[in-house]
């Protein structure tokens, strides 16, 4: 889940992708007046869930997903109040995998295809929805700024034509995981934004979706060394007690980590190692290239930080490992607010 940012008079809210995270939302106490409904195939149950809640808009991605709508109007009579997410035809500068907004895409009504245009029209003119503006996103870990700001133009300049009273331009902004990377500030990126809006002329109120960029860095991932298997002139494996299952991200994206050890962050790391996880097959990477303290042993903590976005959220049991904890940790005291799984739990469902 992550945080959708209003205007300065309003407080934030929190959008959920599926019918899974609205449950969680609102088991956590998450107002539902708070929640924005996302997702690019939402059932019809995951629709009859956020309207029987009364979440705060519903933000509709297909034509079959109107259908939808327009069948639980006749059963409810409940008109939500959506926005239409549009394709603006942009291509982000990330991963093919996290980029959402090209013409080519799963997401949203196509504006170069006149998709768009049609969906408003018919949305406007039916009774089960009440339009109340339109959304885009162009993808994740987005870190060229001026991309996000001509999809902010392209939508802009539709919400002007159809005078809509809110236009989110979604998010994307990038956080550096490495050394090397450095990111816009959200500063920077609200900037942009709000330029390419004036120069629309857009009236609409503007939110946003900063996701990554304000979770990121709440987390740090924390393994046990068990194995250093050093191979003279290739490299050297350091074998931690979790994995892809615990962090995919590396492998579905080839994304990079920074490592260090918590016993003392201030060492000069000069040993090059790749972590590597539990799992049985070659490609279980965690950290490709990183750099340790020369003194690393088995049994030691060794820490990968910024996991806070994808980390927890993309776990899972792959080869049955179980999943670590999640602590909070605040002015030195921690609590517990996800207990580590243990044997028991992986034959919980089994009948």
């Amino acid at each position: 889940m992550k945080r959708w940012l209003s205007s300065p008079t309003r407080r934030g809210c929190t959008y959920v992708a599926t019918g899974g995270e609205l449950h969680v939302a609102l088991v956590a106490g998450v107002p539902a007046d708070k929640l924005v409904l996302h997702g690019n195939n939402k059932s019809y149950a995951e629709l009859r869930m956020g309207v029987e809640a009364g979440v705060h808009r519903i933000v509709v991605d297909s034509f079959d997903e109107l259908d939808r709508l327009d069948q639980l109007h006749a059963e409810t009579g409940v008109t939500p109040k959506v926005l239409l997410r549009l394709t603006p035809g942009i291509k982000a500068e990330t991963h093919d995998y996290i980029s959402t907004g090209q013409d080519d895409s799963k997401f949203g009504f196509g504006v170069s295809s006149g998709a768009a245009e049609v969906a408003i029209e018919r949305a406007r003119s039916a009774a089960s929805v009440d339009l109340v503006g339109i959304h885009a996103h162009i993808g994740s870990q987005v870190f060229a700024v001026g991309s996000l700001g001509k999809a902010a133009g392209v939508i802009g300049e539709i919400a002007l034509n159809h005078e809509f009273e809110e236009l989110s331009v979604g998010g994307g902004l990038g956080v550096p995981y490495v050394e090397d990377e450095r990111a816009p500030t959200i500063a920077e990126w609200g900037r942009v934004v709000r330029d390419a809006c004036v120069e629309a002329g857009v009236s609409a109120r503007i939110t946003a979706e900063p996701g990554r960029s304000i979770a990121a860095a709440a987390a740090i991932t924390l393994y046990t060394v068990g194995t250093i298997k050093d191979l003279p002139g290739i490299r050297t494996y350091v074998a931690v007690d979790g994995g892809m299952s615990d962090n995919p991200r590396p492998v579905l994206y080839g994304s990079g980590y920074e490592t260090f050890l918590p016993r003392d962050v201030g060492a000069d790391r000069t040993k090059r190692v790749t972590v590597v996880g539990k799992h049985c097959e070659s490609g279980d990477i965690l950290v490709r290239e990183g750099l340790v303290p020369a003194d690393i042993v088995v049994g030691d903590v060794l820490a990968t930080p910024v996991t806070g976005a994808y980390g927890h959220s993309m776990g899972s049991n792959y080869n049955m490992v179980l999943r670590p904890p999640v602590v909070f940790v605040r002015n030195g005291e921690a609590r517990l607010v996800v207990r580590r799984q243990t044997f028991d739990d992986l034959t919980r469902f089994d009948t």
